[in-house]
């Protein structure tokens, strides 16, 4: 099997050729989206609140007031107090894993899944350069991750809605906010969740071009996360749990305080962000120089 080697260095093209133009965003978009792995994802997002709807109703209402056996009082308390409150608890419950796998999945599959059907190659040789390859792959799979996150908190605020009527988030702290505030504050509890979620997505992409296996990209992704979260248990570690992404998953809270704090989601932001432009960098790097067997 012939390998694609790294490209020379650039000289005379063919007349007409723009590289710019080679794998348009729609195509891959469109290729992404018609993959069964995307519909059976999105619907299992959506089908997530309908869940747990019918869980509160086998179970009884949760908004009792009271908490839980220590008396604190959690957003699954609250939960079928208003439509926002049910928006919230599903947020809530599914930020910490739920929305990492979908993350994992559209950036660690986009890559490595070309290699395992061996038509890397060939898109290569299409000529579609490596940059412009990545920085397509990597713009539909953010935008997939992006649809996936927002995708959950909108069915649920839709759904919690109908079943519980619409009115002020009742706070788990206590007090409320207005009816009229809940959509935005919401907004910016996802847009924090998605940012989070990038340090997710780059090492995902990073993994997806070191290797042919596209479950060894995800599941590397999603286990490395998942010891990101352990780590950041251990107590014993102080104030260095602040570098990791985990300790800042849940930061997006404070976004639906009475008065808004911006403080935790800065840093949150900062960390997960310079990651995933580290993780970014290295899979570009690393990709240009990759000889492609596949």
């Amino acid at each position: 099997m012939s390998a694609v080697r790294a490209p020379a260095p650039a000289g005379e093209t063919a007349p007409g050729y723009r590289p710019g133009r080679t794998l348009p965003l729609r195509v891959e978009a469109l290729r992404q989206w018609r993959r069964r792995r995307t519909l059976v994802m999105g619907g299992v997002l959506a089908a997530l609140p309908f869940v747990m709807i019918i869980a509160f109703a086998v179970g009884g209402g949760a908004d009792d007031g009271r908490g839980g056996a220590d008396g604190r009082v959690s957003f699954i308390d609250t939960a079928t107090a208003s439509g926002a409150n049910f928006a919230a608890t599903c947020l809530f419950v599914s930020a910490g894993f739920l929305l990492v796998v979908p993350v994992a999945l559209f950036c660690g599959d986009t890559v490595a899944s070309e290699a395992s059907w061996s038509s890397l190659r060939y898109l290569l040789a299409s000529p579609v350069p490596r940059a412009r390859l990545l920085w397509s792959k990597l713009v539909v799979a953010l935008g997939f991750s992006l649809a996936a996150i927002v995708l959950l908190p909108v069915v649920a605020l839709a759904a919690g809605t109908a079943a519980y009527g619409w009115g002020p988030l009742k706070l788990p702290a206590g007090g409320a906010l207005p009816a009229g505030d809940t959509v935005a504050r919401l907004a910016l509890a996802v847009a924090f969740v998605f940012v989070s979620q990038l340090v997710t997505a780059g090492l995902a992409f990073w993994l997806s071009t070191r290797t042919d296996a596209p479950l060894g990209a995800v599941g590397g992704a999603v286990g490395l996360t998942i010891v990101g979260n352990v780590l950041d248990a251990v107590t014993a570690l102080g104030s260095w749990r602040e570098f990791l992404p985990a300790h800042w998953q849940f930061a997006w809270v404070d976004a639906l305080q009475p008065q808004l704090e911006w403080g935790g989601m800065l840093k949150g932001a900062v960390v997960s962000v310079s990651y995933a432009l580290v993780l970014f960098a290295l899979a570009f790097r690393g990709f240009s120089r990759k000889d492609i067997v596949s």
